[in-house]
């Protein structure tokens, strides 16, 4: 089968594309049929290495190369096969979720790590969802515990996080404030977003409005002036990479956090620990608001996999649009 790999830390040009067995599957195991695969940030963050901290994340990375060298998280397919003590899928399924290696033809799962295909999405837009999908709804129901009402403002709204972000808020009866460029207004609006702001014409942060919940997706936005629009006793969650901190040895994010825990502790901002985690029940959450019709990805690029480095370099450059897809 086919497999994207990369033996070597770099940019999108390490990618390559080998032959590899198709891997065999344990008793509580799944082998899925991949038919289309999302790029996230994450993905390129374990090509390049970077930051630093991510080579000594157990069994992922090395210290000089890649451990595992494969590449992709969040994939939509067909299970081909199953394990003797899987009980929850069987040969046929249409399933989404998240492991790593998902960019290959073939690829094992955990039954933890996948759930049921949304039934009103198609492959491409499933495998949208499970990263950029945890990442918002963690963030903005478990960190920023966002209450109907409330005034959120969502920085990096037309992004692969921010897209979710903006829906799954307005979902939980916010009122709903976008940051972005003006190609994406349009678009911003039209996901539900109560007031976009154009940060190419607006400076947000100087304004004086303020808001309940303010979660950073992307962005170069300092603590200081995301705080200067966080209303007393509000809480700022920095769910992208940027932590508005100077990196040193790549980890800036690390002291954006001790920053962030510091000010907490001082003031009546709440700027709470956050890193998005896998969760099936959250992969159930997300397939139900789907399914409602209260969430829907948004994809801006499809690659083949064959196109995969060219497909890296767009995401990297931070303008897309959505989501990024990679069609098998």
């Amino acid at each position: 089968m086919k497999s994207v790999v990369y033996s070597k830390y770099g940019s999108a040009e390490v990618l390559e594309i080998s032959e590899i067995p198709i891997p065999t599957i344990s008793e509580n195991q799944v082998l899925v049929k991949v038919q289309a695969v999302s790029i996230n940030p994450a993905d390129w963050h374990f090509m390049r290495g970077t930051p630093y901290l991510v080579r000594l994340q157990s069994g992922l990375s090395g210290l000089t190369k890649p451990k595992i060298g494969k590449f992709g998280l969040d994939m939509a397919g067909v299970v081909e096969a199953v394990g003797a003590k899987v009980s929850e899928f069987k040969v046929g399924d249409e399933v989404f979720g998240e492991s790593m290696g998902a960019l290959s033809e073939y690829a094992v799962f955990s039954q933890s790590s996948i759930a049921m295909k949304p039934a009103n999405l198609d492959y491409e837009q499933a495998a949208a969802v499970p990263m950029a999908g945890f990442t918002a709804i963690q963030a903005l129901r478990d960190k920023a515990k966002v209450k109907a009402g409330q005034r959120v403002l969502i920085v990096g709204a037309s992004g692969g996080v921010g897209t979710f972000a903006v829906q799954i808020a307005k979902a939980m009866g916010a009122n709903v404030t976008g940051v972005c460029s003006t190609g994406n207004v349009d678009m911003v609006k039209t996901i539900g977003a109560d007031r976009v702001i154009d940060y190419t014409k607006e400076d947000f942060f100087t304004g004086a409005d303020s808001y309940d919940v303010i979660v950073q997706t992307a962005g170069n936005y300092t603590l200081k002036q995301l705080r200067a629009v966080l209303a007393s006793g509000g809480t700022l969650v920095l769910a992208g990479d940027s932590s508005g901190v100077k990196p040193v040895f790549g980890m800036g994010f690390v002291f954006g956090m001790l920053e962030a825990l510091v000010i907490s502790k001082l003031t009546k901002h709440n700027i709470p620990p956050f890193l998005a985690k896998r969760s099936k029940e959250d992969l159930v959450a997300l397939s139900e608001l789907i399914e409602s019709g209260k969430i829907k990805p948004v994809i801006d690029r499809k690659y083949p996999m064959a196109q995969v480095a060219e497909a890296v370099t767009y995401l990297e450059a931070g303008h897309a649009r959505g989501k990024v897809i990679i069609t098998l």
